[in-house]
Order: C-alpha cells, then sequence, then structure tokens
C-alpha cells in the first residue's frame, strides 16, 4: 500500500538520543544543585513518546508541580543547547539515505511530543532539511500526539498518510487521529497494534 504521505516519530524511530538527553539534562541539573536527582538513558526508554508534563510528573516527583515544570522547561532548553553542540551521530542506520528516496514519491512530515526546537534540531543534525516538508510539536500545540497528528494534516492539507513511530504511545495517537500505524520494531516499544512493522528504517522502501 502507498501513502501520499509519511509523518515520523523522532526518539526511537528516526534515532536514539537517550544519552545524550540524559547528559544535557544532568548538566542543568548539576548546576541548580540538583545532582541526586540525575538521569541516564535507560530511565528514557520507557518515557520517550510521552508527553513533556507527563515525562516531569515521572522523573521529578518530589518537585511540587509548579517548580516541576519549570525545572522541566530548563533541563529541556540545556538539552537543546547540548545537542546543538554536538555532532549528534544517533541516527538509525540508513536514514538519510532512506528519507531521499522516500521523498522522490511522498511528502515527508515529523510529529513529535517534544519540546520546540528539537524536530528543527533532529533535521539538523541528521541533513533531513531537503526532505521534510513540516513538523509540530508537544511545544507547539501544548496538545496529546493525535491531536498534534490533526493539526500538521490540517495545515499541509494531508488526506493520506501514515505514522511511523515505535511506542505504544504512537500507536494510541494514531487510533486517536484516524491514520494507519507503521510499527519501527527496533526502537523502544511495543505497541498493542499496528497496520505495519518495519524491522530497520529502510524497510520503509519495500513497504
Amino acid at each position: 500500500m502507498r501513502y501520499e504521505s509519511l509523518i515520523f516519530d523522532i526518539d526511537g524511530t528516526l534515532w536514539d538520543s537517550r544519552a545524550l538527553v540524559a547528559e544535557g539534562y544532568n548538566i542543568q541539573l548539576a548546576k541548580e544543585g540538583l545532582s541526586h536527582l540525575a538521569v541516564n538513558a535507560e530511565l528514557f526508554r520507557p518515557l520517550f513518546g510521552k508527553v513533556m508534563t507527563e515525562i516531569a510528573d515521572i522523573i521529578f516527583p518530589s518537585i511540587p508541580a509548579p517548580e516541576r515544570y519549570a525545572l522541566m522547561e530548563r533541563c529541556m532548553d540545556t538539552e537543546n543547547k547540548y545537542l546543538q553542540a554536538n555532532p549528534c551521530r544517533i541516527g538509525y542506520p540508513g536514514v538519510r539515505e532512506t528519507m531521499e528516496a522516500l521523498a522522490k514519491n511522498h511528502r515527508l512530515f515529523i510529529v513529535s511530543n517534544s519540546q520546540k526546537g528539537y524536530p528543527e534540531l533532529c533535521i539538523e543534525k541528521l541533513g533531513l532539511a531537503p526532505f521534510i516538508q513540516g513538523h509540530l510539536c508537544f511545544g507547539d500545540t501544548g496538545t496529546s500526539k493525535g491531536k498534534t497528528i490533526r493539526a500538521l494534516m490540517d495545515r499541509y492539507g494531508i488526506a493520506d498518510c501514515a505514522y511511523i513511530g515505535d511506542t505504544q504511545g504512537d500507536y494510541e495517537a494514531t487510533l486517536e487521529a484516524g491514520v494507519p500505524f507503521i510499527w519501527a520494531a527496533y526502537g523502544f516499544g511495543t505497541p498493542d497494534g499496528y497496520d505495519h512493522k518495519i524491522d530497520s528504517f529502510a524497510d520503509l522502501l519495500a513497504l
């Protein structure tokens, strides 16, 4: 089956940034004298795919809610700066080459539950600017991933598409958005269902 447009998740689908994200967070936590709250890559494995406020609730439960979300914002700002300064050689094999081939016959987009600036960083670091026609994230919409997918579809006049992601949250977002789900089985999660499955990013070409 061929879809006119393809919409991609980032973490666990295009790259694995967990270690770098954790390092960025820990820089900010150390700066604020909160090294006892330090995070690591494995902590993020089940959390990537959730919206930022949900992640903050899980990793900073000892901080009262208003301060918790403000701390999360500062950690994300430092994370963005850290990723910007890093080469970010963390893309899954074949992502750029596959995107280049897909772009010949499909419009390509990104929807993430991330903060503002994160999709742009991913696009820049993986060299995807010539192929990605648009993106939206939680930082833009402040709403669920399913609603963000629909907002992107409305913005770009997308009627026929599939979403490529790796987690249960991604699967649930496609149910909310009413679009098919392509499961990136090499990523972080094991969703309850999917329409198609890929074991490597390049499998999208055969699909």
